[in-house]
C-alpha cells in the first residue's frame, strides 16, 4: 500500500480546540438571563420549507437529502415534491391560520421563478428566507466560488423581487455549505444563516464581511428527519415535538434563562392527508401555552438577540 501524501492532511487551522475561527465557543451555562420582546423565557419559531428539485438533478458534489433517487427521469420522487407546492403547502398555510400561528418560510429562487403566486401567498403569511436556486444547486467544498455567488445572487434576487420583502434570512439547500459560503453571504445582504445546528439560541459568527448571525434550526425535530430518516411514525414526530417544547418552557422557567424551539418542516411531507392532523396536534399544544410562549420571526429572533447583546456590551462598558 503506497503513504499518503503529507499534503493530504494539511490544515493551517488544525489544532487543539475548534479548528475554525467562525465563532467564539459558547455553553449553554454561559449564556445570559434574558426574556423575549413580550416577556416569555420560551419562543418557538417555525420555518416551512417550499422546495423546488429539478427533475435532472446532477447531484454533484452529492446527491441531496429528499431528492430524485432513480434513474432520469425519476417521475416518482419528482411529482410527490412537486405536491407539496401544488397541494400540501396549502393545508400546512391553512394549519396555522387556524391556530393563529404565524410561521416564516424558507423558499427557493427557483421556485419563486415558477410560481411567484404562490410566494405572493406566503409573503402574506409571514417571513421569506432564502433556500438557495434550487435543491441541486448546492453549496460545498467542491464547488467553485464564483457559480456559488451566482447562486447566492439569483436567489436573493428573485425572491426580493418577487415576494417585495428584504429577504435577509439564509437556509442552505441540505444546511449545506463550503467554506466561504457565510462570507459570501454577508456580502449579499443576509444578516442570518440557518444552516449550523450547533446550539438553541442564536450567535455571532465572523466572516470577511463583518457578523453574520447563527440562527441553528433543530434537526433532531425535523420532520424529514424523524418520519422519512428515521422511519419514525407522524405521531411520534408530534410527541417529540411536544415533548421538546414542555422540557424547555420548563427548563426556561427553571434556569430563568431564555429559550428558543425551532420547528423546521416541509410542505411535500407534513401536508400529506394522513399527516396533516400530526402539525395540527402540534400547534395545538404550543397554543395551550400562547401566554407564556413567544411566537417569533426568525428576523425578530435575530433582532431581540442582537439588541440584547448590545444591551449587555453597554452596560459592560459603564
Amino acid at each position: 500500500m503506497s503513504e499518503l501524501d503529507p499534503s493530504h492532511s494539511d490544515y493551517r487551522l488544525r489544532r487543539h480546540g475548534m479548528d475554525h475561527e467562525r465563532y467564539r465557543f459558547e455553553t449553554l451555562q454561559q449564556r445570559s438571563n434574558f426574556c423575549w420582546p413580550n416577556g416569555s423565557r420560551l419562543a418557538v419559531c417555525i420555518i416551512v420549507n417550499v422546495e423546488f428539485f429539478p427533475l435532472d438533478q446532477q447531484g454533484k458534489p452529492f446527491k441531496v437529502p429528499g431528492g430524485m433517487t432513480t434513474a432520469y427521469p425519476d417521475l416518482r420522487h419528482f411529482s410527490l415534491r412537486e405536491y407539496g407546492n401544488r397541494i400540501g403547502i396549502y393545508r400546512v398555510l391553512d394549519a396555522l391560520r387556524h391556530a393563529r400561528v404565524n410561521a416564516a418560510f424558507a423558499v427557493n429562487g427557483e421556485l419563486a421563478r415558477r410560481m411567484p403566486l404562490l410566494v405572493d401567498e406566503l409573503a402574506a403569511a409571514g417571513e421569506i428566507i432564502a433556500h438557495g436556486l434550487h435543491m441541486d444547486a448546492l453549496h460545498a467544498t467542491g464547488v467553485d466560488p464564483d457559480r456559488e455567488r451566482e447562486y447566492i445572487k439569483q436567489s436573493t434576487d428573485m425572491l426580493r423581487q418577487i415576494s417585495g420583502q428584504a429577504v435577509t434570512g439564509w437556509l442552505s439547500p441540505a444546511k449545506s455549505q463550503s467554506l466561504v459560503t457565510p462570507d459570501l453571504l454577508k456580502q449579499f445582504g443576509i444578516q442570518y444563516c440557518c444552516d449550523w445546528v450547533n446550539d438553541e439560541l442564536p450567535y455571532q459568527q465572523i466572516t470577511s464581511a463583518g457578523q453574520l448571525t447563527a440562527l441553528p434550526l433543530c434537526t433532531e425535530l425535523e420532520d424529514r428527519f424523524v418520519i422519512q430518516q428515521n422511519l419514525h411514525s407522524e405521531e411520534s414526530w408530534a410527541q417529540q415535538v411536544c415533548d421538546a417544547f414542555d422540557f424547555l418552557q420548563h427548563e426556561s422557567t427553571a434556569r430563568k434563562q431564555a429559550r428558543l424551539l425551532t420547528l423546521n418542516v416541509h410542505a411535500w411531507l407534513i401536508g400529506q392527508p394522513h399527516r396533516i392532523a400530526a402539525f395540527e396536534r402540534v400547534l395545538a399544544h404550543l397554543n395551550q401555552h400562547a401566554d407564556k410562549v413567544a411566537f417569533m420571526q426568525p428576523a425578530e429572533v435575530v433582532q431581540a438577540m442582537c439588541e440584547t447583546a448590545m444591551g449587555e456590551t453597554g452596560n459592560a462598558s459603564t
